[in-house]
């Protein structure tokens, strides 16, 4: 689904990643973490097609992100740390203009628009200029037009930042159904306790360069994957 060769992008002198290269299928929940600056999210917004980089590919279900970045998109959706909405819309008309913009049919997307919502308690909100969210709620809309288009790829950044346990709950949930009907996730998180639960496999950063990564068994071994990060942290 997610194929990552040889990723390098550099910032003058610094490489932010360092001929990265990762390989995530369907029905994975891939976990990426490292410390602050390692390159988890400009790795992220390579995928996207937010950021260009000097050398290497990306993959989507098979497609290059350069050569066909229209293709790719449609294919995916997208999360970032800090979800930058336009925040003169309403809720409801910007999740339309999200629905829009995949060509979600308007037969049944009004019933989606209120499942999804209903599942994080927003549905009566989405009355409301985006600009009055609290940054939980955004977080929470901007995890429902994700969802919305029915992607093959959904890429997050730290997706747990701001939001209430239930709703954490929720999306943790929602995560492990998208993947086992056949999509694929790819996010970033400090929270290594949700890591651990949730993740089939785990790629750990550092500096721009891929240090570990594989199954969470083969991650981790005997040890917690706390301990197992803090140990490569200090080499």
């Amino acid at each position: 689904m997610l194929t990552i060769n040889h990723l390098t992008k550099t910032y003058g002198d610094k490489k932010a990643v360092d001929d990265l290269s990762l390989c995530i299928n369907p029905g994975e929940i891939y976990g990426f973490i490292g410390h602050n600056g390692a390159g988890k999210t400009t790795t992220l917004k390579s995928i996207a097609g937010i950021l260009g980089f000097d050398e290497g590919e990306i993959l989507i279900n098979g497609k290059s992100i350069k050569d066909k970045p229209i293709e790719c998109k449609k294919e995916m959706a997208y999360i970032p740390d800090n979800p930058d909405l336009y925040e003169y819309m309403t809720g409801i008309k910007y999740l339309n203009f999200i629905a829009d913009i995949y060509g979600v049919p308007s037969e049944g997307r009004n019933d989606k628009i209120r499942k999804l919502s209903d599942i994080f308690g927003l549905t009566d909100d989405l009355g409301e200029a985006i600009a009055a969210y609290s940054h939980g709620m955004k977080q929470k809309l901007a995890i429902v037009s994700a969802w919305l288009h029915d992607p093959k790829l959904i890429i997050m950044d730290e997706p747990f930042v701001g939001l209430d346990p239930k709703a954490s709950h929720e999306l943790k949930t929602m995560m492990r159904e998208f993947c086992d009907k056949g999509g694929a996730i790819f996010f970033s998180t400090h929270v290594l306790e949700v890591a651990e639960k949730l993740c089939d496999k785990i790629a750990i950063i550092k500096n721009g360069q891929l240090i570990k990564s594989g199954t969470m068994e083969d991650v981790r071994g005997d040890d917690s994957l706390e301990e197992v990060f803090l140990e490569l942290e200090a080499e």
